[in-house]
């Protein structure tokens, strides 16, 4: 039978969903809606005609490229800007709209979870602290929260005991950010790039630094300016302190991917035989497991590093899940995934107003402006403080970062990055953005007093 001579419940039939059609339409989810149908089709528009006189290309000359210069469309005006949806850009924007700010959160993806999902870093690490001879989490507030939610979740989280490390499940998580981001009532632009900062025309009066008033956003339709009061870089990479003039350090570090291999409970290992590599770690789904992977220390904003890196690292993997399948026993081992999202680990970090240093972490250095409290990676040691300052650039206002790019040495930057830590900073940039909006300030110039009410308000741990 020709196409053209099949009717809406033959085509349903030919593919199997002659029953469960009808199911679909109980849901208020159409057929059309599920499957490509081309003979109930004939009611699509035919688009709409561009004759292309509104492109602005880019120029050749004898100078190289040139970019000429173009109004950029606004598609919004919030408070606070939020750009990056990892797990500091996530909790930096629930906090700021649960405080009562206009929000807005920009992602380059198409989810929310940054490494923790997209990277599948899935093993939450460094929320734990020591305290005299017991453990502390030291992770409270909406990082807490959104743990506690996984708990509720089928699969969504494991290991949850007291002073343990939990693994969540990468889509669970996704699904729970775009829950506690609906509930919240934040306005969200995935699919988006930062390209640009927006910089005022004028300086600050009160500091003579730049002032930052939004961000362009790259986008299927061209540039787009979003115009805001507060901005948070929670890009892990500088994405928009960087174009902003802020000063700052780029840094090597190790660039991994790690991936997923599922059949691990049909393993039936010789027994005194040869034992199997590359089995990674549990997950909350019976019989899929997560394998890290270090990587070489390179240049994590290299385009060229980045190409080159994805090509050899999945040859890699193959060839490691290979090796695990012709162990006797593992056969039916396959590999599940690989991560969409390669894995930066640190790239740019701020030249702050405070930096983290390492050897007053471990000596319990107190702050004045003291917005979070980090842990460490075993809770193997006391909890740090996190202050405000580290996440205020020197020299550009009305920004602050989140995440792994908040001011520290290099010998911090492994627990600065780490899921729990970037919670804290994230909620920590969240609140600050929320009340410097409230109280019309810089964001340098918030009232720390204020922050840290709304942080306690929040249920955040500031060891107290």
């Amino acid at each position: 039978m020709f196409l053209s001579e099949l009717n809406r419940r033959d085509w349903l039939k030919s593919l199997g969903l002659g029953a469960s059609a009808a199911a679909l339409g109980a849901v208020g989810l159409a057929p059309r809606d599920a499957a490509a149908d081309f003979v109930t089709q004939k009611d699509k528009t035919t688009g709409k005609l561009l004759d292309g006189s509104q492109a602005v290309p880019c120029k050749l000359g004898e100078g190289g490229v040139v970019r000429p210069s173009a109004v950029v469309p606004t598609i919004s005006e919030t408070d606070v800007l939020v750009v990056g949806g990892g797990p500091a850009g996530c909790v930096a924007a629930i906090s700021a709209a649960r405080a009562g700010a206009k929000t807005t959160l920009v992602e380059r993806y198409g989810h929310f979870g940054g490494l923790a999902t997209g990277g599948l870093v899935v093993h939450i690490l460094g929320h734990w602290t020591k305290e005299g001879d017991k453990k502390v989490q030291a992770t409270q507030g909406i990082g807490e929260e959104m743990m506690k939610r996984l708990e509720d979740l089928p699969q969504g989280i494991v290991n949850r005991e007291f002073g343990r490390n939990p693994t969540l499940d990468a889509e669970a998580y996704k699904y729970l950010l775009v829950e506690m981001i609906t509930e919240a009532n934040i306005e969200v632009f995935l699919h988006s790039w930062a390209i640009d900062a927006i910089i005022d025309d004028e300086p600050s009066p009160e500091t003579g630094n730049p002032v930052v008033r939004g961000v362009v956003i790259q986008t299927k339709l061209g540039p787009k300016a979003i115009l805001a009061k507060q901005v948070i870089d929670a890009t892990g990479d500088g994405d928009v302190f960087v174009p902003a003039g802020a000063a700052h350090t780029q840094r090597m570090y190790n660039i991994g991917l790690p991936y997923r291999i599922g059949n691990l409970d049909r393993a039936k290992p010789e027994k005194g035989g040869k034992r199997a590599r590359f089995l990674g770690d549990v997950t909350p789904v019976p019989g899929v497991r997560w394998v890290n992977m270090t990587g070489p220390s390179l240049d994590g904003v290299d385009v060229k590093v980045l190409s080159e890196l994805e090509l050899k690292h999945r040859k890699q993997i193959w060839k490691q899940v290979q090796e695990t399948r012709s162990t006797p026993g593992y056969e039916d081992v396959y590999l599940m995934e690989t991560a969409p999202q390669i894995g930066v680990r640190v790239t740019r970090v701020i030249e702050g107003v405070a930096t983290l240093k390492l050897d007053e972490a471990r000596a319990g250095k107190k702050f004045d402006d003291c917005v979070g409290i980090g842990g460490a990676w075993h809770g193997d040691h006391i909890g740090w403080q996190i202050p405000f300052g580290a996440l205020v650039p020197k020299n550009v206002e009305n920004i602050l970062t989140a995440g792994r790019s908040i001011s520290g040495e290099p010998l911090m930057s492994d627990v600065i990055r780490v899921i729990p830590n970037c919670w804290v900073s994230g909620h920590a940039a969240g609140a600050a953005a929320a009340v410097a909006v409230q109280d019309g300030t810089l964001a340098r110039a918030v009232s720390i007093p204020k922050v840290r009410a709304l942080l306690k308000e929040q249920k955040a741990y500031l060891g107290e």
